[in-house]
């Protein structure tokens, strides 16, 4: 068996690459506006700092069976805040509410998810204890 050179590459090059060749995305130095509206809204408090934002409600529900899921997904769609993602394989959905002025249309929306399971009640993006059995109510308290 004959034996292998030590150095494979020869001293002096046969060819010169394209200095224009550059195997790289140009990414920018700073997320867009799309890559920030997806981030978990626990990532983007560690990354950001809390954010100056009025009280909001937020309802995160999975894609279930039936027609309701067509009017749940249409209602988060008009809420202040929506957003989709995909947590463990699965689509998820995410509407936020400012109830101040618009708590009919979160009352609405919860109507239709409630018997989902899986379904998460967050409070300024917090799962907070009792969100569904105390704030909720509370936020039902402004429909006039």
């Amino acid at each position: 068996m004959p034996k292998l050179p030590d150095r494979v590459l020869p001293d002096q090059p046969d060819h010169r690459p394209l200095e224009r060749f550059w195997p790289y995305a140009e990414l920018p130095e700073q997320p867009t506006e799309e890559e920030l509206a997806v981030l978990h809204p626990e990532l983007k408090r560690a990354l950001f700092g809390a954010p100056e934002q009025p009280f909001s409600i937020s309802i995160e529900f999975p894609v279930f069976a039936g027609e309701a899921c067509a009017r749940a997904i249409e209602l988060a769609k008009a809420s202040d805040e929506y957003v989709t993602f995909d947590l463990d394989g699965q689509a998820r959905h995410r509407a936020r509410f400012f109830p101040g002025d618009r708590p009919l249309r979160l009352r609405e929306l919860y109507e239709l998810v409630t018997g989902v399971p899986d379904v998460r009640i967050l409070i300024d993006d917090q799962p907070l204890p009792y969100a569904r059995e105390l704030w909720l109510p509370l936020v039902w308290f402004l429909i006039r």
